[in-house]
């Protein structure tokens, strides 16, 4: 799977920020401390935007960045051959971020998801603004066997979305058994 079957597996926005809501939600209850949770999200990320983030500790991450003009997806696999650190590039993946509209440009520039050098983050880059009916991508040809972006496994839990599948993933995650009815309600009270 890659950015481009995720693109046709994620659900829309609003969908999508509750998912991203109820995630963190799930691992504040899991994890209080902040700093090594897996979701995180930010209400008040900037002026008129708020985030969801994953970061898995091994610098591998996702940011979802919600604005006026939609969402705006990028994600991270740093051990990707398409990842410009170690692989001998000093440049982004052709194609990942080049078709970015103008109204998320800003986010494909912050400096929260740039490295040292200021290039973009970014294996995995998705969009959507509030009009469209399907979530979009650039033009990319990806290296070797087509599924090296991360995408697969890095938005699993957004393509599939269920309480069974995050309480699967946590008691994996968390090396402990997780309530499914609590996931469920916790799961219910972002979707409505």
């Amino acid at each position: 799977m890659t950015a481009y079957d995720v693109a046709r597996k994620l659900p829309d926005i609003p969908k999508l920020r509750a998912l991203c809501r109820a995630l963190a939600a799930m691992d504040a209850l899991l994890d209080p401390d902040e700093d090594y949770r897996y979701h995180l999200y930010d209400a008040e990320w900037a002026p008129g935007q708020e985030t969801a983030s994953m970061q898995d500790g091994s610098g591998n991450e996702y940011s979802i960045t919600f604005t006026s003009a939609g969402a705006y997806v990028r994600g991270f696999d740093h051990e990707s051959k398409m990842s410009p650190y170690g692989n001998d590039r000093d440049h982004r993946w052709p194609g990942v971020v080049d078709s970015v509209p103008d109204v998320f440009r800003t986010c494909v520039q912050e400096p929260a998801f740039c490295g040292d050098d200021d290039l973009p983050r970014a294996t995995v880059c998705l969009w959507r603004e509030h009009g469209d009916t399907v979530w979009r991508h650039g033009d990319i040809e990806f290296p070797g066997n087509g599924h090296d972006d991360g995408a697969d496994w890095m938005f699993a839990l957004l393509t599939d979305g269920t309480p069974e599948a995050y309480q699967k993933w946590a008691q994996d995650y968390y090396e402990e058994p997780v309530d499914l009815a609590v996931v469920q309600r916790v799961f219910a009270q972002f979707a409505g």
